[in-house]
């Protein structure tokens, strides 16, 4: 199941910078443990997916997962051993750009040991720091 944007309105986009802290999605809040990256970078669809594999055969019938991050961004490369020129590469992967405090995973219905056992999982196959966080209450 390869995540993609169904349609673009452009096929090639630059590179640009990761600047900043999450202003959004940094909060847990659908489930009642998250997954926050610390650092900031491209998750791309794979890492994406090989995340949501690990996890969901983890937590299995007793939990639900919930995936709060989605690959809009192209990632283009140019072939091996091409010269200078000849415009801009095709779409090598799709990406999400992650910045420093966003959530990337969420788990609702499992106890804070069996989280922690599942997000260390998980955070092995991320390009980045990142650690656990609970829901925070309110009143």
């Amino acid at each position: 199941m390869p995540l993609m944007p169904k349609r673009v309105k452009y096929r090639k986009s630059q590179r640009g910078r990761v600047k900043g802290n999450a202003q959004r999605g940094n909060t847990v809040c659908f489930g009642d443990w998250g997954l926050q990256a610390l650092e900031p970078a491209w998750l791309s669809a794979a890492n994406i997916e090989a995340g949501r594999i690990s996890c969901s055969k983890f937590v299995r019938g007793e939990g639900k997962l919930y995936i709060r991050v989605f690959p809009h961004k192209s990632i283009t490369s140019i072939p091996l051993e091409t010269r200078m020129g000849k415009g801009k590469g095709e779409p090598d992967f799709w990406a999400a750009v992650i910045r420093p405090g966003q959530i990337i995973y969420e788990v609702a219905g499992l106890p804070k040991e069996a989280a922690m056992e599942c997000f260390h999982r998980v955070a092995h196959k991320m390009p980045f720091k990142c650690r656990m966080i609970g829901r925070r209450q309110t009143f």
